[in-house]
């Protein structure tokens, strides 16, 4: 069963740093693309960052710049290291794997809430 724990959140001030984890287990990582989301109350959950298998990067365009998406597989973890935030960025982040980033496989973690207050 593929099972997904998000870490690493907090409370934070405008314009500092946390870093997110996910460990994934269940699933070998290697060959699958790796997603960071963000749901924010009354709004659907949105695509932030996402890694691939040749650890080709992208970003949507409201976090270029400030946060950076990693994994390591042999760790089975995908990693958001997030710079420089503002109270925007405020919400819940979920990790997501898949064979794309068109194609996610329908599992979710828990998620890690993320407050930046300014």
């Amino acid at each position: 069963q593929v099972q997904l724990v998000e870490s690493g959140g907090g409370l934070v001030q405008a314009g500092g740093s946390l870093t997110l984890s996910c460990v994934v287990s269940g699933i070998d990582i290697g060959d699958a693309t790796m997603g960071w989301f963000r749901q924010v109350p009354g709004k659907e959950r949105e695509l932030v960052a996402t890694i691939n298998n040749r650890f080709s990067t992208n970003y949507d365009d409201s976090v270029k710049g400030r946060f950076t998406i990693s994994r390591d597989n042999a760790k089975d973890t995908v990693y958001l290291q997030m710079n420089s935030l503002k109270s925007e960025d405020t919400g819940v982040y979920f990790c997501r794997v898949g064979l794309s980033s068109q194609r996610w496989y329908a599992h979710w973690g828990q998620g890690t809430q993320v407050t930046v207050s300014s």
